[in-house]
């Protein structure tokens, strides 16, 4: 088990410290036309479901929370797991806990229920549907 927390530690690190990278590289200058890298958007030319994610957290670090919901609701819970995971990580490394662990493990059994997984994928199809038609018009 310590192998995989370690793991998965790492990771959730990584991906945390590489999106606010990202996020301070892509939108310093100009937030509204930075960089994109949906491989999506590319191929299709529409929209993915998490297009305009960057552009919604930088609004809400920005305090522009309306701008943030027409972007893409989704940054609303970017934002938080962003800045909440690496602290919790330290926290759990330095104190020699699991609770990131053990808070992922009841997050991964709760998604496992058919019921909660289908509300959240009807979500997410809602956002995607929000987004092409953002783009259409």
């Amino acid at each position: 088990m310590l192998q995989k927390r370690e793991n998965l530690y790492l990771f959730l690190f990584i991906a945390c410290i590489a999106g606010l990278g990202w996020l301070a590289l892509n939108h310093a200058e100009d937030p509204e036309h930075g960089l994109t890298l949906c491989l999506f958007r590319a191929v299709t030319s529409l929209p993915c479901p998490s297009c305009g994610t960057t552009r919604s957290v930088w609004a809400v670090m920005h305090g522009d929370f309306f701008q943030a919901l027409y972007y893409n609701p989704l940054g609303y819970i970017v934002l938080p797991i962003m800045l909440i995971t690496p602290v919790w990580i330290i926290i759990d490394l330095l104190t020699k806990s699991q609770s990131l662990m053990l808070f992922y493990k009841r997050v991964e059994s709760a998604l496992r229920k058919r019921n909660l997984a289908a509300v959240l994928i009807g979500l997410i199809l809602l956002n995607w549907v929000w987004n092409i038609y953002k783009y259409v018009w």
